[in-house]
């Protein structure tokens, strides 16, 4: 039982008190209901990785707003290129101009992403990053088909269960539709081939004898259905929403060999994963494999402002630009922002700066350290880490409203949902605030109010 006994939002004014009302009747918050909804905290303002409320208390951020803050809040750095930027314009049509910080963007992207990857798409959100490489995937085999004069049968994708690509529909059409967060949906949704999730753990040794059988699955689905599939999509090494997953490089591995073996297009999803998360700039480097299309996004701006990235090969550019429409056909309102362009460059040139990756074995080190001992509470199934990335899976699901109050409570913002608490937080995090995340999570492990 919780022991806390301050009111929250004590601190408040009458103004401030008057906004979360009206937040409360009137805005519609994600994955929540407006009949009942969760509790929402009043944010007054953001430095490194602490969130202050309005209410007075201050937060260590353990989910980076959703695996986006990279650097940490109110970044100096980050700041400037936001501000000098603005000074120049806020924002230019992509469609016919161009302008310096989209293409020195896409110039950086084309250097640090696998080889191969030669062609940026800059887009606007991690979901609309997946449309467009999807997109992309059907009009290149659309084209394709016409050049040879062929029956066009290459219109479906293959993934795996348990993945999460995005809230909007092409996305939604490749997260699991029977055990995912979109199953409502399954009936107006694209159908598609699902494989089983991938059970060999990253840590695992991999034994062919044993690890081989999983891929069986999915090598007959490949060997039924090539024909029909158009790409084959995937998170490298992490499948995040799904379940925070984390399995062996040499899955994904076989994955890209198959692609190669029946001519399907692999698109990997990095919208999570990149960026030094997993402690290589990109998830795909654990399996040393270069995906045909890849999709990037949230840390891509530090987290300052949306932007995404779809990058291809010259083959599915120049197979696309000679098709029927002579074109991609896609074009967001908001792409290439010059805004989020010149804070994206920033944060790159920031990480690259930086010492990352000691930063991220660090953290890593840590979380070992203080996250899986936690395997052996009895509330606990399974835990897990992988570079900045922990999970706690437990045996019951949480009590959103009851947990995220008792974490507001001990000092720190953690947001679980179903049966997982895990946090993701900044590079710049240090040992002392790793150790607040970790002692609010062993706390709540014992409170029978934050479980359902």
């Amino acid at each position: 039982m919780s022991t806390y006994t301050k009111p929250l939002y004590l601190q408040m004014n009458e103004k401030q008190t008057t906004l979360l009302a009206f937040d409360r009747q009137s805005v519609w918050h994600p994955y929540t209901s407006m009949s009942d909804p969760l509790p929402t905290y009043l944010v007054s303002s953001a430095s490194g990785v602490e969130i202050k409320l309005a209410s007075g208390e201050v937060l260590v951020d353990g989910m980076s707003s959703w695996w986006a803050v990279l650097h940490g809040y109110n970044h100096p750095v980050l700041n400037k290129a936001l501000t000098e930027q603005s000074k120049k314009m806020a924002h230019v049509m992509f469609g016919g101009l161009t302008h310096q910080p989209a293409i020195t963007l896409c110039e950086k992207l084309i250097k640090l992403t696998p080889q191969g990857l030669n062609k940026v798409f800059l887009a606007d959100s991690g979901s609309v990053a997946v449309e467009v490489a999807i997109k992309m995937a059907l009009q290149y085999q659309h084209a394709k088909a016409q050049k040879q004069q062929l029956k066009l049968t290459k219109t479906k994708l293959l993934t795996v269960q348990n993945g999460y690509h995005g809230d909007t529909f092409a996305a939604m059409s490749v997260c699991d539709p029977v055990t995912g967060m979109h199953q409502i949906f399954e009936q107006v949704l694209m159908k598609n081939f699902f494989a089983p999730a991938p059970q060999c753990k990253f840590s695992d040794p991999w034994v062919h004898e044993k690890n081989d059988k999983e891929l069986i699955a999915l090598n007959k689905l490949f060997a039924q259905h090539h024909n029909e599939i158009a790409a084959f999509i995937i998170e490298p090494i992490v499948q995040g929403t799904g379940g925070m997953r984390f399995y062996h490089p040499e899955y994904l591995k076989a994955c890209r060999k198959l692609c190669d073996q029946y001519q399907v297009l692999f698109i990997a999803d990095e919208i999570a994963t990149g960026f030094g998360r997993t402690g290589k700039l990109f998830a795909c480097e654990w399996a040393e494999i270069s995906p045909d299309i890849m999709c990037l996004g949230k840390t891509l701006t530090g987290g300052y402002i949306s932007l995404a990235a779809t990058l291809c090969t010259n083959d599915i550019a120049e197979v696309i630009s000679q098709g029927e429409a002579g074109c991609f056909m896609h074009g967001p309102t908001f792409m290439g922002n010059p805004l989020a362009c010149a804070v994206a460059n920033a944060s790159i040139d920031l990480l690259l700066s930086s010492n990352w990756q000691e930063n991220v074995q660090g953290i890593e080190k840590q979380l070992l350290k203080n996250i899986l001992p936690l395997q052996s509470h009895p509330r606990v199934k399974a835990s897990r880490v992988l570079g900045t990335i922990a999970a706690i899976e437990c045996k019951q699901s949480v009590n959103v409203a009851a947990i995220q109050k008792r974490f507001v409570e001990l000092g720190v913002w953690i947001r679980p949902f179903g049966t997982l608490i895990y946090i993701i937080p900044p590079l710049i995090i240090k040992e002392k605030e790793i150790s607040k995340l970790v002692n609010a999570i062993a706390t709540v492990l014992n409170e029978e109010d934050c479980f359902n």
